[in-house]
């Protein structure tokens, strides 16, 4: 994990994240208690005490809110250091939480359930401990996200050794909302477990977000990081389907996993035209089409984020920020396919037939009167398509820019403004240089454009088995048998003299090895040996790792003393 006392802008913006958790806390149970009064009270001056006291904390409330969104939508931060001027990439803060201690619950579980020296394995608990804690600052590359997974894979370990599923283990996990900053409590894993996961895809937006958008390798590692992003939040939807944190509901997670798949597609777009987009008639049309697709998984991105019961708590300048992306794209699918019709007049070497099969793909049906043929040959009907094409774009960009200008976060975010400008500015000189007296008489209205894609953006499923981790607690014995679920006695010890005919029993198994073919009335038995009872430890040695074959060569090697081993049922 990082320092968490590192003051870069990242850590300083997950700071204020956790003063502002505590602070919605204290509101949270100030509204809960005075709620409480106002239910017990018949006092009339009492309840106009109380009412007034909760419209102000019900205000303050709001306002801690909206702090909170500000804090989210800060991509500033989390974007490439690098200068560029492309609408910024929105990643999602990692969750927060409480430090808990595993100490005094764990070691009372190994003495009590594992009957064993609990003082031994305080470097495993430590271990534990620790690891959680560097998870709280994970560095924000793959060693970040390994991390993660691996404490994610040890909690698997842990709850299977110390977390039976008929009782509490005393410990209190806390976690808070990422959306609303309230706090959710449980005293099981599950919540640990599935935090962890939403923290894993956080990390990987972040990533996204930090990649050089202006190299091909950059926008191939943050596509990349945003369909991974997308995979581990479609997995925690999928997987942790009652998580009473609202950031992992399924209808949230839902949004959100729309929203990666957008940003990648986004960034599929700028990858195609990075080299530069040639003035050339099937480029234009293949771009118009990729762009065109943007605008439209937007779209569907902005739809969501307004559907009940996302909208209460999804941050307004993500929602605006989607909308304005839409417009963006949409005017720019608008202004390419404008270009390929008034830069570009059918030449007596062009493939028409071929340009015609390009240009209707384009489109799901032509304004009335018109044939795509038609409009290649004949140069006034390009020019009026065209200009009908450049009027939509203008609308486009204008109502991106009226939507910035509404939401004060968006408004702050100077190279957002700088690139819905310049598009606007773009659209406006093409339309200012087809300018002719016969406009008034072209009310041709411009069809959508049918949004196509080459490059099919699909979640990656996340591959927790490719990091390997061994299980802090494995001296407590194979994990088929030594687990919470299971009971057993306290171990005993066996003790067979030198000179007995044979110990009167046979061994079986892989580690522990069990008694079978037990004689009854061996000296063994005697002992209280059982049919089916674990070897756990021969002449004072751990051996429940151990196979039959070595615990023989334990027994042989005793020589002519008494052999002596511990035993469980």
């Amino acid at each position: 994990g990082c320092n968490p006392l590192a003051e870069t802008g990242r850590s300083k913006l997950q700071n204020q994240r956790a003063v502002l958790n505590q602070q919605i806390l204290r509101a949270v149970r100030m509204r809960a208690g005075a709620e409480n009064l106002l239910r017990a009270t018949t006092n009339n001056k009492v309840r106009e005490q109380v009412l007034l006291e909760l419209s102000f904390v019900n205000s303050d409330l709001q306002i801690l809110k909206e702090e909170l969104e500000g804090l989210n939508i800060s991509v500033e931060v989390y974007q490439n250091t690098e200068e560029t001027f492309t609408i910024p990439l929105v990643p999602l803060g990692l969750k927060e939480t409480k430090e808990v201690d595993f100490t005094l619950p764990l070691k009372d579980f190994i003495l009590e359930h594992y009957s064993e020296d609990s003082s031994e394995y305080e470097d495993e608990i430590a271990d534990l401990m620790d690891l959680r804690q560097a998870c709280r600052t994970p560095s924000r590359d793959e060693a970040g996200i390994e991390m993660l997974i691996s404490y994610f894979l040890q909690l698997g370990y842990v709850e299977n050794r110390f977390f039976p599923p008929t009782r509490h283990m005393g410990v209190l996990f806390t976690w808070y909302d990422s959306f609303t900053g309230v706090p959710v409590c449980q005293q099981n894993l599950l919540l640990e477990k599935a935090s962890i996961v939403f923290n894993i895809g956080a990390l990987y937006t972040q990533i996204g977000t930090r990649c050089n958008r202006q190299t091909q390798a950059g926008l191939e590692n943050a596509v990349d990081a945003f369909q991974r992003a997308a995979g581990v939040l479609s997995y925690l939807k999928e997987t942790f389907t009652h998580t009473p944190s609202y950031d992992m509901s399924p209808a949230m997670l839902n949004v959100l996993v729309k929203m990666m798949l957008a940003q990648a597609q986004e960034c599929v777009f700028e990858q195609i035209g990075l080299p530069g987009i040639r003035n050339e008639f099937f480029t234009l049309v293949k771009m118009t089409q990729e762009v065109a697709k943007v605008g439209e998984v937007y779209m569907l991105v902005n739809t969501a984020m307004n559907q009940e019961p996302v909208k209460e708590n999804i941050p307004y300048s993500w929602s605006k920020l989607a909308q304005i992306k839409s417009d963006h794209y949409k005017a720019l699918a608008h202004y390419f396919l404008a270009t390929i019709l008034c830069d570009h007049e059918l030449q007596s070497g062009d493939d028409e037939d071929q340009q015609e099969k390009a240009l209707s793909q384009v489109y799901d049906y032509m304004p009335e009167g018109l044939m795509v043929l038609t409009v290649l040959k004949d140069k006034l009907q390009r020019k009026q398509l065209g200009k009908a094409h450049l009027r939509k774009a203008i609308v486009h960009h204008e109502e991106a820019l009226r939507v910035c200008g509404l939401c004060k976060k968006l408004r702050n975010i100077d190279v957002l403004q700088e690139v819905l400008t310049a598009a606007h500015k773009r659209s406006l000189l093409k339309y200012a240089q087809q300018e002719t007296e016969d406009d008034f008489l072209s009310l041709i209205q411009a069809p959508d454009v049918l949004p196509k894609t080459e490059h099919k953006i699909e979640a990656i499923a996340p591959q927790f088995s490719k990091v390997k981790v061994k299980d802090f607690f494995h001296r407590l014995g194979p994990l088929t048998v030594f687990s919470a679920k299971q009971r057993w006695t306290a171990p005993r010890t066996i003790r067979i003299p030198h000179g007995a005919e044979g110990p009167g029993f046979s061994l079986k198994g892989g580690s522990p090895v069990q008694i079978y073919c037990l004689d009854p009335v061996c000296a063994a038995a005697k002992m209280g040996l059982k049919e089916g009872d674990y070897i756990v430890s021969v002449g004072g040695v751990d051996c429940k790792w151990l196979g039959v074959n070595e615990v023989l060569e334990k027994f042989k090697s005793v020589g002519e003393q008494p052999i002596e081993f511990g035993v469980i049922s």
